[in-house]
């Protein structure tokens, strides 16, 4: 009877089912939402990771709504929306902002270093891991699928997910190489994973494929999404340099192209849209980051931030939910039990074929990039965590199981409940231990250097608070405070005994302890520098494409800190030398106005890196030294960063004599930008403090964005001295009468020539003199026994070649440049002539 009623009740509830408000569905989310700060609050200091909680809540929720007779009522009509939403779907709302927040927020130079290691991973090892869970469950499940099927499955279970993987990451705290491996190796895996699942796939739905092929798929999906994504990159990145301090549309932009971006890429031209968004944050992250200053910085990190946080627990809530639902809805496959005890085989296998991966690829993970000791192999297995990606894919499975012969209805659960499940298995029990696994391996112990100055900087603050304590201890108004109860209230202060030790007075037998510090007050001069840079860039004194190559040298001198002294310079020595191009426009088919123009620019730019390096070093060793005094240790570092910034004073030094416009014009465009944005800090403190309404404030603030717009629109050029000025304060020029300078000026040819140059050779004919305005030369002869005889070089306001031309002999020296140098040329024939016109203007001349 009662059997009875339900069947009557039945259609009903499939009525009611149907007819649930879709607006339920935001309240499933704002329960999500609030659910997800419980966990993060309750969480935060335990080993637990929030997802795995946010996955098992749910489960719990999945669970009550679909196995029991228990409905949440409008929350359940939520669930219910969400839980059939197209896995397509699923994976086009989340995944774009997961993957761009995961690859943007990656370091460059990291990446570089560590590509080869997440590209093994990630292409063989997919691959490997694929041939491995095909073949355990074509020879040890009983379910009878083919090989297409179960490499199917054994694909969609061979990635790591980027989502499960970077909320891992980031609650651990590991190291940044290790981070940088795993993460990065979860975003192309992921990638590659659902490439073998598309080509597998379509393999089960009937569509059959020789090897030609699929090489040529698995290449136009790879490839094309990497070149759509580079495509996106350079447009948007373009697109930014033309907005001027907007934060709103400057992160509103980085949103819509990833979105943007990956539906191209997944719908429109049928490639990998995860590596698409991939490649296109790792684009921004090497190009575009210095593109965001100051507060725009901040917003857009703490933007994303917030984005990655909301996706995240939608999805690892939604996760547990179709994990429940896919369980209890498959009632006749799961009632005899033995589907669990092949889940947990299954979830052995992937352990295993985890290991096996990294096993086979060991010694090549050790030989490139940072390398991978042992104890990283471990981790690294022992984190391939599953996630909302895997679900996805197993859903659309699920979906399409009616259409093909190769999947019924009960495979298409059966995909379901094994992703599900190792899903759930790897998040409970490998997301839940891996902190432990760190701390076991003491991968996450403080070394000794740094717990030195960890205590050394605790009795700083000590020493900081009583400062604050004098100045605030006593008022007029309420007079003075009491110090023992203000200490009592500082309790991360407590327990420090006796005085302040300095953290580089150890033993002095202790060897390994220097080396240990050395290192570390390298590393923290280097911070010091970029975050130096960071501020220069935010005062206007560098510019973005200044500030990418300045930051990366000191990426890369962070490298080699623990086997060199610093070195950051010498990723910087290249750009304060003219690249071997320059030299096809010294060739006559290149404008002289083009070339000048070309120079100069280089000239500038060559300017802000040694003026920036200088300064970066200095603040930080000013820095260094408020911070931890005198010490040995600190003093070697000091030597080092003095002596590598020798290169940088001397090229300043040279363009002092013999560009002094670029330096000046540098300096004026530094002063203007740092003297705008003082006036928008003032206006926007008058703001603050009450003495200016906001709209007052605002049309001021508008009127000096305007001027500051103006300067990076229109900066002050350098200019080039004219032939009339040279000529009127040339010693020997300008007592000419002026109908003859008049006449000379007009048959002048301005040129430039680089560094190296050889202007004429001793024993060739002259052709003409030159007047030099800027840079110096010198000159070299073999003939010439006296080496005094003539000075040593030759600078503004020199004239070269005019005795030659008088005399009509042949040059008596090779004349070579020793900068760059900027000379007006006047031809023999022009002298010749108005030597002729004028016998007073040859004595002149000759004397």
């Amino acid at each position: 009877m009662a059997g009875v009623k339900e069947e009557e009740l039945l259609p009903y509830r499939i009525l009611e089912e149907e007819s649930g408000n879709p607006t339920d569905a935001v309240l499933f989310v704002g329960l999500s939402l609030v659910l997800g700060i419980i966990c993060r609050q309750l969480l935060r200091g335990t080993r637990v990771p929030y997802t795995v909680a946010l996955l098992i809540l749910g489960i719990a929720f999945g669970s009550i709504e679909y196995g029991t007779h228990h409905q949440f009522g409008k929350i359940g009509d939520g669930i219910r929306i969400w839980a059939n939403i197209d896995p397509d779907l699923l994976l086009a709302v989340f995944l774009p902002a997961l993957l761009f927040e995961s690859s943007f927020s990656m370091e460059v130079h990291q990446i570089k270093r560590c590509m080869v290691q997440m590209i093994l991973l990630a292409v063989p090892g997919v691959l490997i891991s694929t041939f491995c869970l095909g073949s355990a469950l074509k020879l040890t499940f009983p379910y009878n699928w083919s090989w297409k099927t179960s490499l199917l499955l054994g694909g969609l279970l061979s990635a790591t997910d980027p989502v499960a993987v970077v909320a891992l990451l980031k609650d651990l705290g590991a190291s940044k190489k290790l981070s940088t491996i795993i993460e990065g190796e979860s975003l192309m895996n992921d990638g590659t994973a659902i490439v073998v699942y598309q080509l597998f796939y379509q393999m089960v739905m009937g569509k059959s494929f020789n090897w030609a092929a699929i090489i040529k798929f698995l290449t136009q999906v790879s490839l094309g999404a990497v070149g759509i994504g580079l495509a996106f990159g350079i447009i948007s990145v373009l697109w930014l340099g033309f907005i001027f301090n907007d934060t709103v549309i400057e992160i509103t932009l980085t949103l819509a192209v990833s979105y943007i971006a990956y539906f191209t890429a997944q719908e429109g031209v049928d490639v990998s849209g995860v590596l698409t968004v991939m490649t296109l944050g790792m684009f921004y992250a090497a190009v575009a980051r210095t593109a965001f200053k100051g507060d725009g910085q901040q917003s857009l990190h703490h933007f994303w931030e917030m984005v990655a946080y909301i996706a995240n627990t939608l999805i690892f809530i939604l996760s547990g939910v179709v994990i429940a639902e896919g369980i209890l809805g498959g009632d006749d496959i799961f009632e005899t039990g033995y589907s669990w005890a092949y889940l947990i085989l299954l979830y052995v296998y992937v352990q295993v074929s985890r290991f096996i991966v990294v096993g086979v690829l060991y010694p090549f993970l050790r030989y490139f990039g940072y390398g991978l000791d042992w104890k990283e192999a471990t981790i690294l297995i022992w984190s391939g965590l599953r996630g909302a990606v895997a679900l996805a894919l197993s859903l659309s499975v699920q979906r399409s199981s009616d259409s093909s012969p190769e999947l019924s209805s009960k495979t298409g659960t059966l995909f379901v409940f094994f992703t599900g499940g190792i899903v759930f298995l790897t998040l409970i029990v490998n997301g839940s231990t891996t902190q432990f696994i760190l701390h076991l391996l003491e991968m996450n112990k403080i070394s000794a250097a740094k717990r030195r100055i960890l205590d050394y900087t605790k009795q700083e603050m000590l020493n900081k608070a009583l400062e604050a304590f004098g100045d605030l201890g006593d008022d007029e108004e309420l007079g003075p405070t009491d110090w023992p109860t203000v200490k009592r209230y500082i309790t991360c202060l407590n327990n420090l005994e006796g005085g302040s030790v300095h953290p580089h007075s150890a033993p002095e037998d202790n060897d390994n302890l220097d080396a240990m510090n050395l290192e570390d007050i390298r590393i923290r001069l280097l911070n010091g520098v970029q975050a130096a840079y960071w501020g220069m860039l935010n005062e206007g004194r560098i510019t973005q494409t200044t500030a990418n190559i300045l930051m990366q040298s000191v990426d890369e001198a962070l490298d080699l800190v623990s086997d060199e002294p610093l070195c950051d310079w010498k990723g910087l020595k290249a750009n304060v030398h003219f690249p071997s191009y320059y030299k096809l426009l010294q060739t006559s088919i290149c404008p002289q106005k083009l070339l000048m123009y070309f120079t100069v620019e280089r000239l500038e730019f060559q300017c802000y890196i040694c003026a920036a390096f200088l300064r970066a070093h200095r603040n930080a060793r000013r820095q260094l030294h408020d911070f931890i005094g005198d010490s040995d240790i600190a003093s070697i570092v000091v030597n080092e960063s003095e002596a590598e910034g020798e290169e940088a004073r001397t090229f300043l030094e040279e363009v002092r004599v013999t560009f002094p416009q670029v330096l000046r014009v540098v300096k004026t465009r530094q002063v203007t930008y740092s003297v705008l944005n003082h006036l928008i800090d003032y206006v926007q403190n008058l703001e603050k403090i009450g003495l200016l309404e906001e709209k007052e404030m605002l049309h001021l603030h508008d009127a000096v964005q305007t001027d500051l717009k103006k300067l990076l629109r229109n900066p002050p050029l350098v200019k080039t001295p004219k032939i009339s000025d040279l000529i009127s304060v040339h010693p020997l020029f300008g007592a000419l009468p002026s109908s003859v300078r008049a006449l000379l000026e007009g048959s002048t040819k301005e040129t430039m020539k680089l560094h190296g140059v050889t202007l004429y050779k001793e024993g060739s004919k002259p052709n003409g003199i030159l007047l030099i305005s800027n840079g110096v030369v010198k000159w070299k002869s073999k003939s010439i026994k006296n080496k005094h005889s003539l000075h040593p070089t030759f600078t503004h306001g020199s004239t070269l070649g005019l005795y030659e031309v008088l005399s009509g002999k042949p040059n008596i020296c090779d004349m070579i440049t020793d900068s760059v140098v900027l000379y007006f040329f006047i031809e023999s024939e022009k002298i010749l002539s108005v030597l002729g016109s004028d016998p007073l203007v040859e004595y002149f001349l000759w004397q």
